[in-house]
């Protein structure tokens, strides 16, 4: 007798094969044959209440393992609810591949159930999006999907499997289980690394700016190291709020300083106002190393003559080519490295202070006063900044060795996601979300996912009652008198955490916060600390003169 395959088991056999073990989904008519198939396989299925924190799943879980995060997901709308989580991982740079069910394709422009061009809809926030053609090929295209998403500049990867080819069987003697080669890393030649240190050592006031790949612990040791032989400072731009972000303190006033810029792994864009005054000098001069050759190209574009050195290659081992070549030159002065460290890490003394001037609330500083040492008993903690006003405040007071925030498009509400995969990666580490009572709207039913798979993290909700960011910006471009359209209620999302099997705290007076933090963390649940918060916008950090 034959042995024969469904495409269904073919794609999860070809996902056990890459090392996949666990899937982030919500099932649907287009995968019900995935999921029977996973049926019997060492592949986990965590299933979620929408399909977009699925895809924040995935995403959090290739920033911090830097293997590809899987989400699957059904045809149609399921598809479609991913789109905007796909842009923040494409921001991020965050290698993931999203599996979505589609329509069959003998239905195909015949008005299929839940036919949608998803190819073209996940294109512009993929770094590839196709369609399986074949079930005999199934495999190839899983292989290609990882190898894409992890190769240069790491990011999301869209596959449609329509559905007849999940139902289609071939004979086992057909496939090939052969994995595709890994794509070739793009090296920095040496002469060209030479030319680029040569560069910054001439430089009275260099700096080095990393992208978001650079943001994860193996990257920041990366980066530290490259810092300390070449003497120039580093700095990781991941933010929406870019040069602005609080968590690089008075940089803002350094870079304005400065008269080289090494963009590494860095877009020229809107993060750095493109280099332009005036968060840049007039004179300033780039040096741009980027995977992507068409980045390099814009730089030349936009700056012109003041490019000194455009570069193709993968940002990591560009990385480690410079810290090795580094070592033929002799050291920097330090004074420049001395300065711009004391700018990244400065924080007024007053923020150690600040208490609410509104009754019932406390200050955002308060809070996460009273959070860092709690944080620092366990040098594994991992932090999660979920966008906003209150999170900038927790990015710009709370440290830890492992961190997420939103990304660089600026996208919120991911944070609650963000916290299960996190709690799915490590067992173990401490983990605490950080997010508004805006954000933490968006995917406020993944509690009981949390309570379903005994995920135990801690949601700090900052309540202020409105979508601070956005009252803020109305405030600042059209006055007091026009802000609306922002309040929303005081609710009590402490009582909703416990309603769904979780833990819940409300906060008022900073004397009840570190009860309630102890209390959550020793409950072993997801646990939902909802803090009245005075609304203010974030910290601006400036040097002083």
């Amino acid at each position: 007798m034959i042995e024969t395959l469904r495409g269904a088991d073919i794609v999860i056999r070809a996902l056990e094969q890459h090392g996949i073990k666990r899937l982030f989904t919500l099932s649907g008519n287009h995968i019900m044959s995935l999921f029977d198939a996973a049926l019997g396989s060492t592949i986990d299925l965590v299933h979620v209440r929408h399909e977009a924190a699925a895809v924040h799943m995935a995403d959090a879980w290739g920033r911090l393992t830097g293997e590809p995060g899987i989400a699957m997901v059904t045809g149609g709308p399921g598809h479609a609810n991913c789109i905007g989580a796909l842009f923040t991982a494409l921001g991020a740079e965050s290698p993931m591949v999203l599996l979505s069910g589609h329509a069959a394709t003998w239905e195909l422009g015949r008005g299929g159930f839940q036919e949608l061009d998803q190819t073209a809809t996940a294109a512009p926030v993929t770094k590839a999006s196709w369609t399986a053609a074949s079930t005999v090929g199934l495999a190839e295209d899983i292989g290609r999907a990882i190898s894409i998403a992890r190769s240069a500049r790491p990011g999301p990867v869209h596959l449609n499997l329509p559905s007849d080819l999940l139902d289609a069987t071939v004979a086992a003697s057909l496939m090939s289980w052969r994995k595709p080669h890994q794509l070739p890393s793009v090296e920095l030649h040496e002469g060209v690394a030479d030319a680029i240190l040569s560069a910054m050592q001439a430089a009275i006031k260099p700096v080095i700016l990393a992208g978001p790949h650079l943001s994860s612990r193996q990257g920041r040791s990366l980066l530290a190291e490259l810092e300390q032989i070449t003497g120039v400072p580093t700095v990781v731009l991941e933010s929406p709020r870019g040069v602005a972000d609080a968590t690089i303190g008075g940089f803002a006033d350094i870079l304005r300083q400065s008269d080289l810029m090494v963009l590494l792994g860095k877009a020229l864009d809107f993060t750095l106002r493109w280099a332009e005054p005036p968060v840049a000098s007039t004179v300033v001069r780039i040096i741009s190393i980027d995977p992507d050759g068409r980045l390099v190209a814009r730089a030349a574009r936009e700056k012109g003559e003041r490019l000194l050195i455009g570069a193709v290659a993968d940002t990591i081992p560009a990385v480690r080519m410079l810290i090795g070549r580094a070592r033929c030159f002799a050291p920097r002065l330090t004074t420049w490295l001395t300065e711009a460290r004391a700018a990244i890490d400065m924080r007024p003394s007053n923020l150690k202070h600040l208490t609410s001037t509104v009754p019932g609330t406390l200050h955002p500083a308060e809070v996460f006063n009273a959070l860092q040492p709690v944080m620092s008993r366990d040098p594994q903690t991992i932090l999660i900044c979920d966008g906003g006003e209150f999170a900038q405040w927790g990015q710009s007071l709370l440290k830890a060795p492992r961190r997420l925030i939103n990304s660089v498009t600026g996208a919120i509400g991911a944070g609650l996601p963000f916290a299960l995969a996190a709690r799915l990666v490590d067992s173990q580490a401490p983990i605490f979300a950080i997010m508004g009572d805006g954000t933490f709207g968006f995917h406020m039913a993944e509690i009981e996912t949390a309570v379903r798979r005994q995920l135990p993290v801690i949601v700090i909700i900052g309540n202020d009652a409105r979508w601070n960011a956005e009252s803020e910006l109305q405030r600042r471009y059209y006055g007091e008198n026009r802000m609306h359209g922002c309040d929303l209620l005081p609710a009590r999302y402490d009582l909703l955490a416990t309603a769904l099997g979780g833990h819940g705290e409300f906060v008022d007076a900073i004397d009840q916060l570190p009860g309630a933090i102890a209390r959550a963390v020793s409950s072993g649940k997801p646990a939902v600390i909802n803090i009245m918060t005075q609304s203010i916008s974030a910290p601006a950090l400036r040097l002083e003169p």
